[in-house]
């Protein structure tokens, strides 16, 4: 078989169909590929124009920014902002899209909680994803900034315990001085300390938890001065009544134990009503129960009573169920509202007495 060496010029054509199949192959995948989106952290942070002590700003990025991750370089990232602008810019101040989106969808799921009290922070605080210090967060409160306070939870304070009492000796006449001795100087058992988180909606309308001991509440100083030591954790006015020339308000407030961790959200509820005749608030209404936000407050119509301010409280039972319960207020007096597959509570205990 015979042979003819190649022209040149089919080589060279043979050279270029290549390149080009190379070069639209790569564009190919430059088309489907995903750049890596960031959100900036911080309040501002500065673009760097490269990674090193020396550096000129290349642009300025605000909290909640979104960016494009262009590269890596261990402590720094490169990226490129809305505006076009590029530069390196701490991995601290960066969070991923993953916490983007459960900020998302937490102010989405609670768009429509009932209000419990209003405050604001005292410093500037961030706004976690969920109750704890060392959870993500995104953006940043102001302090003073304008917050409506929906849920309460707690979390365990990083790095910190505290002493919970040792029980008593069940057999101590068989125990030996040695053995009591031992005993009184070993450490007691540690928990971790608990601390009350808030869940919280901004000024923007955004949603997230905020350490509870950097909220200063909004409660009306008329009845802020009978908390009696108590922590009142949230206010609702109820109606207003006239007196001379002017409205004054009614309060339902919710009180605990000043501390923090507590099993329920609030341990007792007093009602304030206003006295037209002394020209002062009273208390109306108090009870001791075990309840859990949310309270809700709106108004009904009771026949021959007319149209009267409600709240209902969730409460636990002695099974542990959360249940509800309606209350009416018809000044000065506070009454149940009892379902219609309820029964008043002096007959369940006279009941409950005959039983035994």
């Amino acid at each position: 078989m015979k042979f003819f060496p190649k022209s040149p010029l089919r080589a060279l054509a043979l050279a270029f169909c290549l390149t080009v199949a190379i070069f639209l192959a790569a564009c190919n995948r430059g088309r489907g590929r995903t750049l890596e989106v960031a959100y900036v952290a911080a309040v501002q942070a500065n673009l760097r124009d490269q990674v090193s002590a020396v550096y000129e700003k290349a642009g300025v990025v605000k909290n909640g920014d979104r960016v494009e991750v262009l590269d890596h370089d261990r402590r720094f990232v490169k990226v490129r902002t809305a505006t076009g602008a590029t530069g390196w810019l701490e991995q601290r101040y960066l969070v991923g899209q993953d916490v983007y989106d459960r900020i998302q969808k937490l102010t989405a799921d609670n768009q429509k909680d009932p209000i419990q009290a209003q405050g604001a922070p005292r410093n500037d605080t961030n706004l976690h994803v969920e109750p704890g210090r060392d959870t993500e967060h995104l953006y940043q409160i102001s302090s003073g900034e304008k917050l409506s306070l929906l849920k309460r939870a707690t979390a365990d304070k990083p790095g910190s315990v505290a002493a919970t009492p040792r029980g008593t000796a069940t057999n101590a006449t068989k125990e030996t001085n040695a053995t009591k001795d031992r005993k009184a100087s070993a450490p007691a058992p540690a928990t971790p300390v608990k601390e009350d988180w808030w869940l919280v909606r901004d000024s923007h309308n955004r949603v997230g938890w905020v350490l509870a001991r950097m909220i200063d509440l909004d409660i009306p100083l008329d009845i802020a001065q009978y908390a009696e030591g108590q922590r009142i954790i949230a206010s609702f006015v109820l109606n207003q009544v006239q007196d001379g020339d002017k409205k004054v308000s009614q309060y339902l407030t919710l009180v605990s134990e000043p501390r923090d961790g507590l099993p329920y959200d609030f341990d007792q509820v007093r009602v304030f009503t206003w006295n037209v005749k002394r020209h002062r608030y009273e208390t109306a209404y108090r009870e001791r129960v075990h309840g859990e936000l949310p309270v809700k407050v709106s108004q009904e119509s009771f026949d021959k009573e007319g149209v009267l301010p409600v709240f209902i409280l969730r409460t636990k039972d002695d099974d542990g169920k959360v249940v509800e319960r309606k209350y009416k207020l018809n000044t000065p007096i506070v009454r149940r509202v009892l379902a219609p597959s309820e029964e008043p509570p002096h007959a369940a205990s006279r009941r409950s007495k005959r039983s035994r």
